[in-house]
């Protein structure tokens, strides 16, 4: 319990954010930690926790984003409706992603291309059919009300996301104390003595998929609806699901607050670097693949491993004491 009341007391002073931060600027900035922090954490449902790394994971993204956004100017359908159909069209999408992979027994470095290469067919698609807006993209009309989810001041859109991503984040602490969650990380170990002590992990790894799709399409929905504008390169390129992985990474995979952590650390460094740098174009991504290079070379466990290692230090110093 004592983890649940951390993770609720960090997100009841991010609630309280808005009222004493009289700044848009830095309000926007911890909404975009915010959201990466959503994306990381969806994409370590699967990746941390169930073992099955995806370069794919914009595939989600972009079906709940479209979802929203093409229901609402083409069929009239009210966004919070289309919230829900963007959330499960993820899941649904993650299960089905899950069933035609797992089936073939595809693992590792071959279930991650076959993710990549889906969200790839999938832009080329939104590039080609007309309810997409095709190579134009998509655009929402402006109705500031909370009923068609937006918002006249970006508190709306900062408790929405925050909303969302305690959700998340308080699923991922319930895996980590369910039986699903101890199945998923069985798998992620090793799936073959999983099934040989009678864990079903074709079907564990389809649940987890199922679970991580739901998360990243309401991150797509948010997306949509925050900036009322989509397109085939922004919903399914690779930004959302490289940004993804390498906050999960970064922070550490398979933790509960891994994934706050990098977020919050991404960044920091990304606003110090636009302020050393400038708007330099594609600056972001070279300092993304750095950063991914270093943890991988000299931290693979992620921040959290830090706290970790700081405990283990003092129960060694207080044993030697």
């Amino acid at each position: 319990m004592r983890t649940l009341a951390l993770l609720v007391a960090i997100f009841a002073a991010l609630a309280v954010l808005p009222i004493g931060l009289r700044s848009d600027f830095w309000l926007n900035a911890v909404m975009l930690a915010l959201f990466s922090a959503l994306i990381g954490q969806s994409w370590n449902i699967a990746g941390g926790y169930a073992g099955q790394f995806s370069f794919g994971h914009a595939l989600f993204f972009g079906l709940g984003g479209y979802a929203v956004a093409v229901l609402q100017v083409h069929l009239g359908i009210n966004p919070w409706l289309g919230m829900a159909v963007g959330g499960a069209l993820g899941a649904g999408a993650g299960a089905a992603l899950g069933w035609l992979t797992f089936r073939y027994g595809l693992r590792g470095s071959y279930f991650a291309l076959v993710t990549l290469a889906f969200a790839e067919v999938f832009r080329i698609l939104a590039n080609s059919v007309p309810f997409t807006g095709a190579g134009e993209g998509i655009l929402i009309p402006l109705d500031p009300h909370p009923a068609m989810l937006q918002f006249r001041a970006l508190s709306g859109y900062y408790w929405l996301l925050l909303g969302l991503t305690f959700a998340c984040f308080l699923t991922v602490w319930w895996l980590e104390r369910s039986r699903l969650g101890a199945q998923m990380q069985a798998v992620r170990d090793n799936e073959d003595a999983a099934a040989a002590v009678g864990v079903d992990a074709f079907t564990v790894k389809l649940k987890a998929m199922a679970l991580s799709g739901l998360f990243m399409g309401l991150a797509g929905v948010f997306y949509t609806q925050r900036y009322l504008y989509l397109d085939p390169g922004l919903a399914f390129g690779p930004a959302q699901s490289v940004e993804a992985l390498l906050v999960a990474i970064v922070g550490g995979i398979g933790t509960l607050f891994g994934p706050l952590l990098g977020a919050f650390a991404l960044h920091l460094l990304a606003e110090a670097a636009q302020g050393v740098l400038g708007d330099v174009p594609g600056a972001n991504m070279v300092i993304y693949g750095t950063v991914l290079v270093a943890m991988v070379l000299f931290l693979p466990r992620g921040l959290t491993s830090l706290r970790q290692g700081g405990r283990r230090r003092r129960r060694r110093r207080t044993k030697d004491a």
